[in-house]
């Protein structure tokens, strides 16, 4: 069974490759060096109107996993505005101190009550991830959690994101991202670990962050993938 593979763009060019490239779904951000942050809606807008593909659209203010009541206004508009363009997700999510955050989770989710949303590396700070799991679950708009699958060999993240994908069982999906290189990609197809993964490096030369993202890369992790 194929893998379903999101590509992270930050410009109209990166999201025409990735489309170009055989991606299936793709995140949105600006400031890739900084793990991604609240891209603007004009380049959702642009990026919408040049490929037919699901767009999930990260909602962050800062380089780092918690957020604050100052930040808060301004993620609650971003993901209006977002919802307002019909994309198919937000990409959101706060720890804070080795704990969820979800008290900030839910006022941003509650500022667009439709959209779907996937809870970022966040999930990688937590202390307690398979608690995490249950606990996000049970909140009806995230319906994936992005994760590396922690620290470790490739193998020992497989093993991991296989325990995390036992315990959502189908509550949610795994994401599997982060550091996921031709050789994890197709050591996750291998194993059947999860179903979606999620590449920002990997497709783009040289694994340069800053790189534009090219089809040929991805069109080589789409063949690790599965077609």
């Amino acid at each position: 069974m194929a893998l379903l593979l999101e590509v992270i763009v930050q410009s109209v060019a990166d999201a025409r490759a990735a489309a170009r490239g055989g991606a299936d779904r793709l995140e949105v951000v600006r400031a890739i060096r900084d793990g991604g942050l609240t891209p603007p809606v004009a380049l959702v807008r642009g990026i919408a109107a040049e490929v037919s593909l699901p767009l999930r659209v990260i909602v962050r203010e800062n380089a780092g996993y918690s957020t604050n009541g100052h930040e808060l206004p301004a993620l609650r508009e971003a993901i209006a505005t977002f919802a307002a363009e019909s994309v198919d997700g937000a990409v959101l999510g706060f720890a804070d101190g080795g704990e969820l955050a979800i008290h900030d989770t839910v006022r941003v989710l509650d500022a667009a009550p439709a959209v779907k949303a996937t809870f970022h590396r966040a999930f990688d700070q937590l202390r307690d991830p398979l608690d995490a799991i249950d606990r996000l679950a049970a909140i009806p708009q995230i319906d994936r959690i992005l994760t590396s699958g922690g620290a470790g060999t490739s193998a020992e993240r497989c093993e991991r994101l296989r325990t995390y994908t036992g315990r959502a069982h189908g509550r949610l999906i795994i994401l599997a991202g982060s550091s996921v290189d031709e050789e994890m990609l197709a050591l996750i197809g291998r194993t059947g670990c999860v179903a979606e993964v999620h590449v920002g490096r990997a497709a783009r030369a040289n694994g340069d962050p800053e790189s534009p993202v090219s089809a040929a890369r991805v069109a080589r992790l789409r063949e690790l993938a599965g077609a």
